[in-house]
């Protein structure tokens, strides 16, 4: 989530707004050791949220130049409010 994140160039309170999702889950679930643990709900915002920052998250299996998971820019990210 960092990783993808930082690609969109949005902190951790821009995202829990643009996920509907508080701050401090958002926060518990980057703090997560490994796989982002948490509600399927509240991921499936998180990854709404992440695509409307413009990022393309990749799963398994899934075409990407350099293969496996990862995270890749899918356009150029909104004007952010981070900061």
């Amino acid at each position: 989530m960092r990783a993808a994140r930082a690609l969109a160039g949005i902190d951790q309170k821009t995202l829990a707004e643009l996920s509907g999702v508080s701050l401090p889950t958002i926060q518990r679930m980057e703090a997560s050791d490994g796989v982002v643990r948490g509600v399927v709900d509240t991921l499936v915002k998180v990854i709404e949220g992440l695509n409307k920052a413009g990022v393309e998250l990749i799963g398994e299996n899934q075409t990407s130049d350099a293969g496996g998971r990862g995270v890749r820019l899918r356009q150029a990210p909104p004007e952010s409010k981070a900061g």
